[in-house]
C-alpha cells in the first residue's frame, strides 16, 4: 500500500475530542470517514457538524457495530474503562482488518503510569482479537487541543508500534495525512512506552501550566 491510498476509516468513539480531530484531519486529506458511536443520533450529528467544515461531505455516522463492519481500517478512540468491552462486542467485525488503537490506560492518578496485565492497551487488543487482526498503536501523545486546532502546525511527533511492518507503514502514512511526523517505533510490545508517556506528559502539563506538551525525536534526519 502507498501513502496515497484512500481508505474507509471507521473511528469507534468518534464523537469524542480525539475522534473528532482525527476524523476532520483524515476527511480533509480525502479519506472516507465513519463516525462510530453507541448512539446513532450522536454519530450522525458529529458527522454533519464536521462535514459543514469540509469542502466535501466524506464523513458519515453509524452505530459502532455498523461502523466497524464497514470500515477498512478501524480506529479505537475510547476510554480504557470500556476498552475490553468494546473490542469483545466488535470482535467479529474486526477480523482481517487493521486496528489503530489510540487507547491509553489512564486511571487515577492519571499522572502515574499504570499499565494493564497484558502490558499495554494495544497488547490487550491483540490478546482479545487474536492472530487474524493487525493492530498498531499511535497518537497517544498528541493532545486533543492539537488535533482540533486544525489550522495550526505543531512540531510534535507520533510514535507508531504494531504487529507487522506493513501495518506500521500504513499507519505512518495516515499520521502524515493527519499533519504530523511519524516514526516507526517497532513491535507492538513497545506500545507500553507510548501509552506510558501520556501519563508523564499529563504530569508535565500539570507542573508547567500547559495542556499541549508532546514529544519530538531528535538526532536523526526529519522528513516532512
Amino acid at each position: 500500500m502507498t501513502e496515497t491510498t484512500i481508505w474507509k476509516i471507521a473511528i469507534i468513539g468518534g464523537t469524542g475530542k480525539e475522534g473528532r480531530g482525527l476524523a476532520y484531519r483524515w476527511g480533509k486529506a480525502g479519506h472516507q470517514i465513519i463516525i462510530g458511536s453507541r448512539e446513532l443520533a450522536r454519530a450522525e450529528a458529529t458527522a454533519n457538524e464536521l462535514n459543514l467544515m469540509l469542502a466535501n461531505k466524506v464523513i458519515s455516522g453509524m452505530e459502532n457495530k455498523d461502523a466497524a463492519r464497514e470500515g477498512h481500517i478501524v480506529v479505537l478512540t475510547i476510554p480504557y474503562s470500556v476498552h475490553k468491552e468494546t473490542i469483545d462486542d466488535l470482535k467479529k467485525s474486526l477480523v482481517g482488518k487493521l486496528i489503530i488503537d489510540v487507547t491509553v490506560p489512564l486511571v487515577t492518578p492519571k499522572t502515574k503510569v499504570q499499565m494493564p496485565p497484558a502490558g499495554s492497551a494495544a497488547q490487550e487488543a491483540v490478546e482479545i482479537l487474536g492472530a487474524g487482526v493487525q493492530v498498531t498503536a499511535a497518537f497517544h501523545n498528541i493532545s486533543y487541543e492539537k488535533l482540533q486546532n486544525f489550522d495550526k502546525e505543531y512540531e510534535c511527533d507520533v510514535l507508531v508500534t504494531g504487529t507487522s511492518k506493513d501495518s506500521r507503514q500504513i499507519t505512518l502514512a495516515l499520521v502524515k495525512d493527519a499533519g504530523f511526523l511519524g516514526w516507526d517505533a517497532g513491535p507492538i510490545e513497545n506500545s507500553v512506552v507510548l501509552e506510558g508517556l501520556t501519563s508523564i506528559l499529563k504530569g508535565i502539563n500539570r507542573s508547567y501550566g500547559s495542556t499541549t506538551s508532546g514529544i519530538k525525536i531528535t538526532g536523526v534526519k526529519r522528513e516532512i
